[in-house]
């Protein structure tokens, strides 16, 4: 046995300690910066240096008169601005990746500009048995109806063509896709879904919410490969935006075996909250209860996304009177009452968090009625999850801040549908269109995403929109219900630590507080000083996950 002196024992001691006080030398530090985070008081931060180890963890944060540890490595951050990595709170990553495979209608203007671009593509792509894409909308063209099979067949008729509208809510198809799936004038309607007929009774050419089914069926699905393709390109989206986590709204069996495959082959790079699109999906996943973190915190399957209703833009959203624009209508509830309680209570028995999709007016008090009855049952901190939350009669909004509600919203979604919204609601009914300010009031929790692909998964103009209640022109002027923004530091909650916490991710990452993952940018501006034009043109320098860099010079 080794005998020490007293002296010797002390020695020990005294460099054992200061060996446990020091950073370790694997630790590298990040200085010279104009740091900015919401820490863990839900207050800003401001630092100028940032240590993290070798497992991508931060250690701690320096102002400007502490002194530097010293550590094995140093980033020089040449005064530029640090901000925690952005969150979005409600995505679909692998319609992200295919939509930038396919053929994009976004930017289209008008029904025979689509037109145009569709012929293009089938010409340039004499291949595909399918021509297959996605981003039109009849309002932005100015159509004031649905576009037709027929008009479709003019540009395209040796092959089927399948269109996603811009909200994910509606399919338009070609003569070839409607008869390949059998679909003729005496298919009814499903349940939760219409499809757009002509004056015979016919399918016109588009299919809406439960409908698309009905021709989405017979769609070829996607080889692994091309799945693997299509999230690569999605990361890439994302990164390029400065995205380094993101609620994966929807995930199918197919999309978390493509996560499961990234991850074991070390190519995934964000982070994935998912949320299954099914019981199905959730059980042969997760199991009986929600997976771990896996990945070093880059995965995991906690919760279920249900659909209460549809979209303004194709009148599926479930209103409380009819439509401004179409008397007859008052939208598609996709669930009964007690259908949309039976399915949240079957995830809550489990643990699994409930996303419900809703829009309309009807569907947000139906929502919010379900969460009141089902908290007398399943206590603790469930962090009930209303997904879009776009119409919420004034009436419900104070219990939007009940029962630990999250209010998981998408500020470009107020934007673009601007006009749609007072067309389709009309004048009297747009006070609780788009409520952020009024859920924030009332208590509510809100978390901000994108809904990519249906908007851009850019959280800078989601911020300027937040904050402004304008679009990237600037209009309207003064902010379209400007009572309804929200705090330049409230929008940088809403797209890190708040749209953390909507997915159980607080402590792991979407703060730059020691012992948070090392999850950060190097921006070229302040969002919190920037105006609502400065910050849609913010530049990502430098994006790192997990204190590795994987965006950037």
């Amino acid at each position: 046995m080794l005998h020490l002196t007293a002296r010797a024992a002390r020695t020990l001691a005294a460099v054992s300690a200061l060996a446990l006080a020091a950073p370790a030398l694997a630790d590298t530090l990040v200085d010279n910066v104009d740091g900015v985070t919401i820490n863990a008081q839900g207050k800003v931060e401001r630092f100028s240096g940032l240590v993290f180890d070798d497992d991508g963890r931060i250690v701690q944060l320096l102002s400007r008169n502490d002194a530097r540890p010293r550590t094995d490595y140093l980033i020089d951050g040449k005064g530029q601005v640090m901000v925690p990595g952005m969150i979005d709170a409600h995505v679909h990553v692998m319609d992200m990746g295919f939509a930038a495979l396919t053929l994009d209608l976004s930017d289209t203007k008008s029904l025979d500009e689509a037109l145009a671009k569709i012929k293009a593509f089938a010409e340039a792509n004499p291949g595909r048995p399918w021509i297959l894409g996605r981003g039109w909308n009849q309002e932005k063209w100015g159509l004031g109806r649905f576009p037709t099979a027929a008009e479709l067949d003019s540009v395209v008729a040796d092959r089927p063509v399948w269109l996603e509208r811009a909200d994910n809510h509606a399919n338009w198809g070609n003569t070839l896709a409607i008869t390949g799936a059998g679909v003729t004038a005496k298919t009814p309607d499903p349940a939760g879904g219409k499809i757009i007929r002509d004056a015979k009774g016919a399918p016109a050419g588009v299919f809406v919410d439960n409908a698309i089914g009905l021709v989405g069926k017979i769609v070829p699905a996607p080889r692994p490969e091309d799945r693997d393709l299509a999230f690569a390109k999605a990361q890439e989206v994302l990164l390029n935006y400065g995205v380094t986590a993101v609620a994966d709204m929807g995930t199918k069996l197919p999309d978390w075996m493509t996560y499961r495959r990234a991850g074991d082959e070390g190519r995934l790079q964000i982070r994935i909250m998912a949320y299954a699109d099914s019981f199905e999906t959730l059980e042969l996943a997760a199991g009986a209860e929600p997976t771990v973190w896996l990945y070093d915190d880059k995965l995991r399957m906690g919760g279920i996304k249900l659909y209460l209703d549809g979209a303004l833009g194709s009148r599926g959203a479930s209103l409380k009177a009819p439509y401004h624009d179409d008397p007859g209508a008052k939208g598609l509830p996709f669930l009964s009452p007690a259908q949309l309680r039976n399915l949240m209570s079957r995830a809550a028995m489990k643990g699994f968090q409930t996303a419900v999709h809703a829009i309309g007016d009807a569907a947000n008090a139906e929502v919010l009625g379900a969460v009141e009855e089902l908290s007398e049952s399943y206590k603790g901190d469930r962090r009930w999850r209303i997904e879009h939350a776009q119409i919420i009669d004034p009436v419900d909004i104070a219990r939007t801040g009940q029962h630990g509600v999250i209010a998981s919203m998408q500020p470009l979604h107020q934007t673009s549908d601007r006009l749609m919204a007072e067309a389709r609601l009309g004048p009297d009914r747009l006070a609780g269109a788009y409520p952020w300010r009024s859920v924030q009031k009332a208590g509510g929790r809100l978390a901000f995403g994108s809904d990519a692909p249906v908007e851009p998964a850019d959280p800078w103009a989601g911020m300027a929109a937040a904050i402004s209640r304008t679009d990237a022109k600037g209009e309207p002027f003064g902010g379209w219900l400007p009572q309804e923004t929200v705090s330049r530091e409230a929008a940088l909650a809403g797209y890190t630590s708040d749209a953390a916490f909507a997915g159980f991710a607080e402590g792991r990452f979407g703060r730059l507080i020691p012992g948070e993952r090392a999850d950060f940018l190097l921006i070229d501006r302040d969002p919190l000083f920037a105006s609502p034009e400065g910050l849609r043109e913010t530049k990502v320098i430098g994006v790192w996950i997990g204190g590795v860099k994987v965006r950037g010079e």
